[in-house]
């Protein structure tokens, strides 16, 4: 369960304070797709670096398994961030010089995951979001950037976060691939029992998400389930 309580953060800009994200609450159970919609300057991607403790907030609290992030120390949120969160970006992020396999088993080398265990999940994953033996073995290179963008979502699951949270991840996608991962989102949340949230301009990732949530100038103005 993801619970944000009148979460704020503020910054000054000259003589002026600007509210990128103004009082926001809301409640995302486990296993539930969400998506937050708004246009640019909306508060979105301070709101997503404020869930994945990238910044902190100037006031409120944000809860994710029943720990309330904005009360830890910079060494928890280093574990918090490693152990419950997983993180897709818009451009896939990937190692180039590694393979497929070798870019979901690393976050379980820095979690401490033993090597066969690590070698064993990478291939389920991978084989979960829809890639071959072949394409695990290839480098991002030798990728679409479809396969790219699953290789990155099987990454941000690859220590059972509770939390995934992903940045316009169908961005760099024509719309029948964005569509495919779109979907793929979705099971996945349901699958794996992991709230996942994704900020987005795609009203397409909107009709698939269970949850979704509108930000205006830092606040949210409109949500429905």
């Amino acid at each position: 369960m993801l619970k944000v309580s009148k979460l704020t953060k503020q910054f000054q800009s000259g003589d002026t304070k600007v509210h990128a994200v103004s009082n926001v609450s809301l409640e995302v159970p486990d296993g539930v797709f969400c998506a937050v919609l708004g246009k640019s300057g909306s508060g979105k991607s301070t709101l997503l670096s404020l869930l994945g403790a990238l910044d902190k907030p100037s006031s409120g609290s944000i809860e994710v398994d029943g720990q309330d992030i904005t009360k830890m120390g910079d060494r928890k949120l280093i574990r918090y961030r490693c152990d419950k969160i997983g993180f897709v970006f818009q451009n896939y992020n990937l190692i180039p010089n590694l393979t497929a396999l070798e870019n979901i088993m690393l976050p379980m080398e820095f979690a401490g995951v033993r090597g066969g265990e690590r070698k064993k999940r990478a291939e389920k994953l991978l084989t979960q979001v829809g890639l071959t033996l072949d394409q695990q073995t290839r480098k991002p290179g030798r990728l679409s950037g479809g396969e790219q963008q699953r290789v990155a979502i099987a990454r941000a699951l690859a220590n059972k976060p509770k939390l995934i949270l992903a940045d316009e991840p169908t961005g760099n996608l024509d719309s029948k691939t964005g569509q495919v991962i779109i979907n793929l989102l979705r099971d996945l949340a349901q699958s794996e029992k992991t709230t996942i949230i994704a900020v987005t301009h795609d009203l397409g990732i909107a009709r698939c998400a269970k949850i979704v949530l509108n930000l205006q100038d830092g606040r949210l103005v409109e949500g429905k389930k």
